[in-house]
């Protein structure tokens, strides 16, 4: 009999019938038996198409042994994004309230709705999506935008085609990689078969010929960029918007380093007309509110984006949300909604200009060495070339050299060959340190 509800709402448990004693060979016994026995599930051939360590471990990893072979090594990390300036007060204030009021009766919350605090859900399509007609309930709160990069590969269906900026976020590839989209990695041009690179280095400014671009069923397409730090302009995106209808595509945009932007670069692709039919946004609260440990994202599907049947999408990312994810912590969210309060912009302005006058620093110490610099204008990064030299090669010798982490360009796709990634996030007695070392050293 099932479980039937009492007016005293007690579930009384089926009854259990004896069952005749059986005697399963125990896992020991077995393992004697076939002593040559391997485990029974075979890895997946996607993850053996995984190229190397994921990039960011494997700069770590020599990382590591540099500062093992050199124990007195006071080591400056301008590798990993990662932020370091404290989280305004105003915000942590009130994470710190949530906190305790879940301590007391009435403050208590359990599960709170797997899209994401419905305030919270408003409080980011008014204040970072004024002009461009996001509704709240098209923004959906996440851990974070690499988990949303991740999730929105679930989305897809298993055969379509992906293209990539190149160079590019590894998480995008990645990820494409483990869901069987890649094909076979080729050694002799560092691609994967049935990936679209979609060539962006300074000789097109950053921003591929879509006249020569093979059709793909997914374009993944970041501004301001990581690596390059290149913002795309309005123009642009429109170029990018009309490829994308005329292909029949969908964009996924990541706006990561939206708040950096300092000219007139649109901020989100919705600014551009006709980009709800066509495109998914990726954000984070992540580098703009220092919410790396913290973990904090959104992304936003418009209901206008349909899959070639008509059916929305934006009814299975919902479903695909309420299955594979319980929403972001009811703390985070606190902190998310003080970041979006007018006096949290105004202190999380500070912070971005804080950043962005590191970057300018770091700019200025390449070029005083005669190189040629891209990006820390838009974004945090600095993207600094080395012509006709192995980006591991460099990385290695600014480390040996100068003590300072950095990131090979190859590890953004073959593309970045020749460059390094420089970030500006960090303390401003780490980066006018690390700009006398360059000038010293390089």
């Amino acid at each position: 009999m099932p479980c039937q509800m009492m007016a005293a709402s007690i579930c009384i448990p089926r009854a259990v019938s004896a069952q005749p004693a059986t005697t399963f060979p125990s896992w020991k016994s077995f393992r004697e038996r076939r002593t040559d026995l391997q485990p029974g599930i075979p890895r997946s051939v996607h993850m053996e198409n995984l190229q190397n360590e994921y990039l960011f471990p494997e700069i770590f990893m020599r990382e590591s042994e540099h500062a093992r072979k050199n124990p007195h090594a006071k080591v400056i990390k301008l590798g990993i994004g990662d932020t370091t300036e404290p989280i305004p007060n105003i915000i942590t204030s009130a994470m710190v309230e949530k906190a305790h009021a879940l301590s007391t009766v009435d403050g208590y919350t359990g599960y709170g709705l797997e899209q994401g605090n419905w305030e919270l859900r408003k409080a980011i399509a008014e204040r970072l999506y004024r002009n461009s007609g996001v509704k709240e309930n098209e923004v959906f709160v996440s851990d974070g935008a690499q988990c949303d990069i991740s999730r929105i590969q679930m989305l897809l269906a298993s055969n379509s085609t992906v293209a990539v900026q190149d160079p590019t976020f590894p998480a995008y590839v990645d990820s494409s990689v483990i869901m069987g989209r890649a094909g076979r990695f080729q050694a002799e041009t560092q691609k994967y078969r049935n990936i679209v690179y979609m060539k962006c280095v300074p000789e097109n400014n950053f921003f591929p010929d879509l006249s020569s671009t093979p059709r793909a069923d997914v374009i993944f397409f970041c501004s301001p960029n990581n690596p390059t730090g290149n913002a795309a302009t309005r123009q642009q995106l429109k170029q990018l918007v009309d490829f994308a209808k005329e292909n029949g595509s969908i964009i996924i945009y990541d706006s990561a380093y939206a708040a950096f932007i300092s000219d007139e670069s649109p901020r989100s692709i919705f600014e551009i007309p006709g980009a709800k039919e066509v495109a998914i946004e990726i954000s984070s609260f992540s580098k703009f509110a220092g919410f790396t440990g913290v973990r904090l994202g959104w992304t936003v599907v418009p209901e206008q984006l349909l899959y070639s049947n008509g059916y929305p999408v934006i009814k299975d990312y919902n479903r695909l949300v309420c299955t594979s994810f319980n929403g972001a912590s009811n703390i985070v969210q606190a902190g998310g909604l003080a970041c979006l309060s007018d006096e949290g912009l105004k202190a999380l302005r500070k912070t971005v200009n804080y950043y962005k006058e590191n970057a300018k620093i770091l700019v200025d110490t390449f070029e005083s060495l005669g190189l040629k610099v891209y990006g820390g204008k838009n974004a945090p990064y600095v993207w600094v070339h080395f012509p006709g030299r192995d980006s591991w090669d460099v990385f290695n010798k600014i480390l040996q050299r100068t003590d300072i982490v950095t990131v090979p360009g190859i590890g953004f796709g073959p593309g970045g060959e020749g460059f390094i990634r420089v970030s500006a996030f960090g303390r401003r007695d780490k980066i006018l340190e690390a700009s006398t070392r360059l000038r010293n050293f390089l």
